[in-house]
Parts: structure tokens; sequence; C-alpha cells
């Protein structure tokens, strides 16, 4: 895939998932804006891989579940690089996946679920809001969600995680729906356990053993792993899919 030329914004993608996504595109030889909430020597170290890679990047700190820094991003990354080709929603609020520590339902509040709904719904509305003028004056743009195969199959019941990523897909394919007469696309990639990184550091090694031999691919993604399906979603090779949720885990879920 060729991606010179092309501008692509990632959000969260100072670690793990994100800072794989945007290497990817940077090695495709993408411009990549690379947002980031606080931890600015972990982005700038982002930036200078992509550019090791061959592409090149810049990043942006902005809070994706807020309206202004959500403007502030997209003027700022309009500026930058004058125009955005593709977005790839990944940032969501910090979660653990921990089942001997997860809340039961009967201990959750419904703050807990509003914080996991502004995290990976809230975030994406205020990107997707914010760019659609934009995409609608170009008569094109694709958008990138991040999703979770828990939706699916939620062997491990993390209640208001799983619930905020069924609303997010529910939303991607009103999206389609409503974008796709305009040139626009939008699709999900729903990873299965990804380490390393933040979010499964505390997974223990028998829980990940026990996912990996229940995984036809007999082993934990990685986040090199999901970052393929999110540039195929994003190319011209998936120029006729939109509304579509790519699961992402080794065939643990099989659709």
């Amino acid at each position: 895939m060729n991606f010179t030329g092309k501008v692509v914004l990632v959000t969260g993608a100072s670690r793990g998932i994100g800072a794989a996504i945007a290497r990817a595109f940077a090695q495709e030889g993408a411009l990549v804006v690379v947002n980031f909430l606080q931890n600015t020597a972990a982005a700038d170290a982002v930036v200078a891989q992509c550019k090791a890679a061959g592409g090149d990047a810049f990043a942006v700190q902005a809070d994706v579940t807020k309206e202004p820094g959500v403007t502030r991003l997209v003027e700022a990354a309009l500026m930058e690089a004058g125009k955005i080709d593709v977005l790839v929603n990944n940032a969501f609020a910090p979660y653990s996946f921990d089942p001997e520590k997860r809340a039961l339902f009967w201990e959750l509040a419904w703050s807990d679920y509003q914080r996991q709904m502004d995290g990976a719904l809230g975030s994406t509305f205020n990107m997707c809001k914010a760019l659609l003028p934009h995409f609608r004056q170009r008569g094109q743009g694709c958008i990138v969600n991040m999703a979770s195969d828990l939706v699916h199959r939620p062997s491990v019941a993390y209640h208001d995680y799983t619930t905020a990523k069924a609303a997010l897909i529910g939303f991607s394919r009103n999206l389609a729906t409503e974008l796709g007469p305009l040139g626009i696309r939008v699709n999900c990639v729903a990873p299965g356990l990804v380490c390393p990184t933040q979010a499964s550091i505390d997974t223990r090694e028998e829980v990940k053993d026990m996912i990996a031999a229940q995984t036809p691919l007999r082993r934990i993604a990685t986040p090199q792993d999901v970052a393929g399906p999110v540039l195929f979603l994003a190319s011209d090779w998936s120029r006729f899919m939109t509304g579509q949720t790519l699961l992402v885990d080794g065939g643990l879920v099989m659709n």
C-alpha cells in the first residue's frame, strides 16, 4: 500500500496500538498527525520513529473527549498539513484488562459506563463532527474506528468498556449509511487482547496463555498485527467497503 501524499490523523497515537498505526502509515509514505493527551516525550518519540520509517509526522496535543480540544486539533492539523485524508479514532478512556480485578455489574455505577462512552464514542463523535465539513468539501474521506472483539464475544464481562465499544460500532454503521453518498467511508477494526499495551499490562500470563490456547493462530496479537487491517481499510484496496467491522483476533471470533 502506498500512502505517499496522504495525511492521516491518529488519535491516542503516543503509545500502544495508536503508535503502531502511526508508524505503519509513515512506513507507507504518509504524513501522520500524532494526537496525544499529555505525554509529550512519548509523542515526540513516535514522530521521530515515523520520520525514521520513511514518512513524516508532527504531534498535536488535545483531549479529544472535549470539543474545544478537538477544534484546536483539527485546525492545527489542517494548518500544518493542508488537508486530512484519513481519520483513525483510536483514543479511549484508560482501562485495565484484569479479569481478577474487574468490577462486577453490581459494583458499577452509571458514571463508569459514561466514562468509557465519553472515551470511545464521545471522542469519535467529536472528531467526526469536526472533520466532516472538510471531508464534505473535498467529497472524500476515510474514517476507521477502533472497536473490540469483546462486542461479539464477551469472554470476560468488561461491562462498561464493551458497552461503549458496542455503541461505537452502532454509531459507525449509521455514519457509514449517511456519509456513503458523500464519498466518505466509515469502518471499524475490532482487535482482541493486544500485548504489549498499557491496557494489557496487568493481564496475567496465565490469562494470556488461556486466550492464546483458544485462538486458532495460537498467540496474542501485537500492536503491529492491528495496524495492517487499519491501513487496508484506509486504502483504495477497500474502496468498496463501508459500515464493516474487521475482527483482528487470530480467529477467536469468526463471523
